[in-house]
């Protein structure tokens, strides 16, 4: 056979090869995200790490972690400690993007979109894209993602099995109810944070950080709960009050713990590690 007929027909079987291929045979690459690469939705985006002993099939709960004012979930990404954190829990840690590096709740200083859109579209997304469990979620976040945390329990609790915010809690106004039931949550604050002080604190002339007990006051009534708050701290570790209502219909009592610190405004991935096996104790998860 003549080089040029041979050449043509390897051309010709290639091309039938490449128009036969079901749609999207070819995105491969341009569909790989994780770590370094961005997985995108059509509000936004949002990184992920899974344990590095997974086995990419077996399907893993998740713990979403929402980035401080002006943070990146590229920055969170390069943080050692949730690596290792993703490892030890055997779970796969989720940092969503915020829009102009903040995040969009009722008393924010920034509308840049609808997050609670955001936030649907993220867990429909992870839970179609990879093999993880929409029932073993719990969101966590650090200062104004911290408040976006307790907006989610308010407005969206029923994407999370709970709820563990860090140095963030609402804005005022205050809701006067939340649409979701009384959730499960833990929350961790310093008593010398002077960026979100527990006692709330103007930022400007228009918007007001809330007190943390008025925030948690919300919770409280809606479980039938005391409404109480810890005194002090101790000079290391955490001191805790922990509220469990009565049993509701659906998956878990209401559980509300406040957590208190004699630091400053800070985040460790060993709180939200405490966050995630009480989470799982409280509802009975196998280790």
């Amino acid at each position: 056979m003549p080089p040029v007929a041979s050449a043509l027909r390897v051309y010709l079987a290639l091309s039938l090869a490449v128009f036969a291929a079901p749609p999207g045979a070819n995105a491969g690459a341009e569909a790989e995200c994780g770590i370094e690469t961005p997985c995108r939705i059509e509000t936004g985006e949002y990184r992920i790490r899974f344990p590095a002993d997974w086995d990419g099939k077996t399907p893993l709960g998740a713990i979403v972690f929402l980035h401080g004012w002006r943070g990146t979930a590229a920055g969170e990404m390069r943080n050692a400690a949730w690596a290792r954190l993703a490892d030890r829990l055997n779970v796969a840690f989720v940092a969503p993007q915020g829009a102009g590096k903040t995040w969009s709740y009722p008393g924010a200083p920034r509308a840049l979109r609808d997050d609670f859109a955001f936030f649907d579209a993220l867990i429909k997304d992870l839970t179609t894209r990879f093999p993880l469990r929409a029932d073993r979620m719990m969101a966590t976040g650090f200062s104004m993602g911290g408040s976006m945390v307790w907006n989610l329990a308010c407005y969206r609790g029923r994407l999370f099995a709970g709820f563990a915010p860090i140095a963030g809690a609402f804005w005022d106004p205050i809701p006067k109810d939340c649409p979701s039931p009384a959730p499960v949550l833990f929350h961790v604050h310093g008593t010398a944070d002077r960026t979100v002080p527990l006692e709330g604190r103007p930022i400007g002339e228009r918007w007001r950080q809330s007190d943390v007990a008025d925030s948690l006051a919300v919770w409280q009534a809606q479980a039938g709960l005391p409404q109480v708050f810890p005194a002090s701290a101790p000079d290391s570790g955490l001191t805790c009050q922990r509220q469990q209502a009565p049993a509701r219909s659906g998956p878990a009592a209401p559980l509300l713990e406040i957590c208190l610190h004699s630091g400053g405004h800070s985040v460790r991935a060993e709180w939200v590690e405490r966050a995630w096996r009480a989470l799982g104790d409280h509802l009975g998860w196998p280790d």
